[in-house]
């Protein structure tokens, strides 16, 4: 059972990483890494920033579809964290039978709650009602993704430990043969993956709108493609593998692709659709989807390399020059194909690019995170960050998800508008400013 903790034998505070002695029928609790907690702290934040405020400043809300705005470094984010995670936490499960048990029971919590919080059954705050129809249930979300990624990196790293090769001095490119396994994995990923979008032939399709809150409701629609390998909205086959397995119905009735400019004239805002909107522009899309999904196992490889960088090699100096040029890189390298056109950037397809801007961006970050927290011990201007990344699934629960803001808008006076919350925003205006750190908790008018 390995175990992470500070040596304050030197000025440096190094993180190592020791076996306990079996001796003691007590071990002491391994030491969590800061730098970790608050950056993944920062990144629950930046989610329920973008969440509330993206609708007011599409500059930080995701990308209509090509492109990078800062709501769309999330996921990846979250990815990126938990392959750091699963590195440290299985490192200390030497037995394999139960690793795999914790990683297939904690797969499953993240698949429930992925699909009563984002499958239909909450519409809280907005509505006080709860419930699903069954035919239209959404099937993929933020917590399914994180949850296919988190079960498939967790038992390569699981069962490759076997394969590790003995007694190599993890130290600059040694360390990628030392956990191959993980890179001939993530070599398999991408091939399927641009086989995929590139091979897949993606016919006609038609679609019924049913959302129910659409001037177009109960509309068909017909879309033309017959066409190979297309990145564009209508015609990818990401979109196409969704409708063919997930029914088009379990989809995302909301895609961010009805703020593009082909759809509305307010773009990058909502709004009504252009009288010459292409079909497509009506169709749900399923930005969590399968295709997406499975390249997005990508990002969670990378993060766990990092992770055994920081178990693997002694020393803040030899971390940081393997951790920052490895980002550098790959956020250089997703920048030339995105701007070449090569590959453009996109959160929704989850392409190559994208998963190479998004996970450089994640390296750095944390970098800057364990260069202030764990280097320099600038931990407690963070301590808001290092609460909300020790309890990031309560805080994502209740705020992101909205429910302590459903729980807010239940308590009404006579009618279900006047709410603790309506009030607050009324006494709000009265004494001249927006009620706006309630957003910090994902609450929104009801």
């Amino acid at each position: 059972m390995a175990e992470i903790k500070a040596d304050t034998a030197t000025h440096h505070h190094h993180l190592n990483v020791s076996e306990p002695d079996i001796s003691d029928h007590k071990p002491s609790k391994p030491k969590r890494v800061a730098s970790l907690d608050i950056f993944r702290g920062l990144t629950v934040s930046l989610m329920i920033l973008v969440d509330d405020a993206g609708g007011e400043w599409p500059v930080i809300g995701h990308a209509p579809w090509n492109g990078c705005n800062l709501a769309d470094f999330v996921m990846p984010f979250f990815l990126f964290i938990v392959g750091m995670a699963i590195a440290l936490s299985l490192k200390r499960i030497p037995d394999q039978l139960l690793a795999v048990k914790r990683v297939i029971l904690r797969t499953f919590k993240l698949l429930f709650w992925g699909l009563l919080l984002q499958g239909g059954f909450s519409h809280a705050p907005d509505k006080l009602t709860y419930g699903v129809d069954m035919k239209e249930i959404r099937w993929c979300g933020i917590l399914q993704r994180i949850a296919l990624a988190y079960l498939v990196v967790a038992l390569i790293e699981i069962f490759s430990r076997g394969a590790q090769t003995k007694n190599m001095a993890p130290s600059g490119f040694s360390i990628f043969k030392l956990y191959y396994w993980h890179w001939l994995v993530a070599a398999c990923v991408l091939t399927i993956y641009f086989a995929v979008i590139y091979g897949t032939y993606v016919p006609d399709w038609q679609f019924t709108v049913l959302d129910r809150e659409s001037i177009d409701y109960g509309k068909s629609f017909t879309v033309a493609c017959g066409v190979r390998g297309k990145l564009d909205p209508p015609c990818n086959a990401v979109g196409y593998i969704d409708r063919e397995v997930l029914g088009i119905n379990h989809m995302y009735p909301r895609p961010a692709w009805k703020r593009s400019k082909a759809c509305t004239e307010n773009s990058p805002y909502a709004g009504p659709f252009r009288h010459d909107a292409p079909s497509w522009c009506h169709a749900p899309f399923e930005p969590e989807g399968i295709v997406s999904s499975i390249s997005a196992i990508l990002s969670t490889i990378i993060g766990v390399h990092f992770g055994h960088v920081l178990i693997q090699m002694k020393g803040h100096p030899a971390r940081l020059k393997h951790w920052i040029p490895a980002g550098c890189a790959l956020l250089v390298l997703g920048i030339i194909l995105h701007f070449t056109h090569a590959i453009p950037s996109n959160k929704q397809l989850y392409t190559f690019s994208y998963v190479c801007i998004t996970s450089g961006a994640a390296a750095l970050v944390f970098s800057a995170s364990y260069i202030l927290v764990d280097i320099w011990g600038i931990k407690y201007l963070f301590l808001p960050l290092e609460w909300i990344g020790m309890n990031a699934m309560l805080v994502y629960v209740m705020a992101a998800e909205g429910i302590f803001a459903g729980f807010i808008n239940g308590w009404y006076y006579e009618d279900p508008h006047n709410t603790l919350f309506e009030l607050t925003c009324g006494m709000g205006r009265y004494i001249g400013f927006k009620s706006t750190f309630l957003w910090g908790f994902g609450i929104r008018g009801g």
